[in-house]
């Protein structure tokens, strides 16, 4: 990270650079230039100083959760203006440069301004922003005892980040409020420690499903991500982990499977531990979670990274319907607006965002009920997702 500090700072003083030229059309007076550029370099300052601080350490974690809110008020209002200023300049190419023009100007700093508001309601509302995505799912395998059946997905709740319990109560009361069959959870209920999801336990213990509620594991809940005193305690840590998944009422699966009935018919909800492509661990063992699972049973398989979707599960012998994911988080920066889908993470992760589907097999990718880092969510809004189940 720090062989690229460079190249960020360029990016960073080049992109200011343009958009002040806006600025300085607009407003006369020194004083203004004066204070943009110093709050810049107090933030390149602070940027450079998370790099230099004890790595995991509470300070560093403090110091790049602010610093993160602050790059974004200062570099995205900047990007949203860069077309329109990039556009005159073309203009003005074939025009024997002539100054910019007030109007066009102001039009970039009012486009600013508006990237400004959202990014500042994302990181100050917009971490319990919930939003609900209804989905409905037709399968012709789907037993006819299960058509109409809805499932609620939640995942990477990362209960670390928490501070507001009546932000965190609103998005669980949305939950219970879809009185669906079953609540499905895709993994990361902690950032790095059991001990996080301590005071969220009789909150969460009150999600309601009437067929029950079932969880899998995600890459931050193995603890992987900070320093432990021993082994030992790493190991006690993820048993706590386990325990705190009973304490609230969900059945973990661990590479294991379990059937839902109902009039006498069944489908297999079935979960794998975290796997993930890169330099993610590979815990997870699909052949060994379906070994009791027929072929022709319907299955939902709780899979955290959806890397594993394409990497494994569309290739495995026992054919699964439909996959539920998170991981991704939206990279909790983005674009879902009017059908259109757009986030950095979309260069990281093929499949990052809704629904899928290969030859008839689908996968769901949430973007996560919680947050990480970034304390906030801009364009990438939490999400409870719906999903509906129709036999056809």
């Amino acid at each position: 990270m720090l062989k690229r500090f460079p190249l960020i700072i360029l990016i960073w003083l080049l992109s200011n650079l343009y958009f002040y030229q806006a600025i300085k059309t607009t407003v006369a007076t020194n004083q203004y230039a004066i204070v943009y550029w110093t709050a810049n370099l107090l933030l390149m300052a602070g940027i450079l100083a998370a790099f230099f601080v004890r790595r995991g350490s509470p300070l560093q974690q403090t110091l790049i959760t602010w610093l993160m809110g602050l790059m974004l008020l200062a570099f995205v209002p900047g990007v949203a203006a860069a077309p329109i200023l990039l556009l005159e300049d073309i203009t003005r190419i074939f025009r024997d440069f002539p100054p910019r023009s007030i109007l066009i100007s102001q039009l970039a700093i009012g486009v600013a301004f508006i990237a400004f508001s959202v990014v500042l309601f994302g990181i100050t509302r917009g971490r319990h922003f919930y939003r609900l995505k209804k989905t409905t799912l037709r399968f012709p395998n789907l037993p006819e005892a299960f058509d109409g059946f809805t499932l609620t997905q939640i995942t990477d709740v990362h209960s670390g980040s928490f501070t507001d319990a009546a932000g965190v109560q609103k998005g669980l009361d949305l939950i219970n409020a879809q009185r669906s069959d079953v609540i499905l959870f895709t993994g990361d209920l902690v950032n790095n420690k059991a001990s996080e999801m301590e005071p969220w336990i009789i909150p969460f213990a009150g999600l309601k499903a009437n067929t029950g509620k079932y969880s899998v594991l995600g890459n931050h809940d193995y603890g992987d991500y900070i320093s432990w005193e021993s082994a030992e305690a790493k190991t006690a840590n993820l048993k706590r982990l386990k325990e705190v998944h009973a304490d609230i009422g969900f059945k973990l699966l661990l590479d294991e499977s379990v059937q839902l009935h109902r009039n006498g018919a069944s489908i297999t909800i079935i979960g794998v531990e975290n796997w993930g492509k890169g330099g993610f661990h590979k815990y997870g063992d699909l052949s060994k979670a379906t070994n009791n699972v027929d072929n022709d049973a319907f299955k939902i398989l709780l899979s955290h990274d959806p890397s594993h979707w394409e990497a494994v599960t569309l290739n495995h012998e026992k054919p699964i319907d439909l996959t539920l994911s998170g991981h991704t988080h939206g990279m909790q920066f983005g674009i879902d607006f009017l059908g259109l889908k757009w986030s950095p993470v979309q260069y990281v992760y093929k499949q990052w965002l809704g629904l899928y589907e290969n030859a008839g097999r689908y996968l769901y990718v949430n973007r996560g009920f919680g947050f990480l880092g970034l304390k906030g969510r801009i364009g990438m809004w939490p999400e409870i997702a719906v999903i509906t189940l129709k036999r056809g």
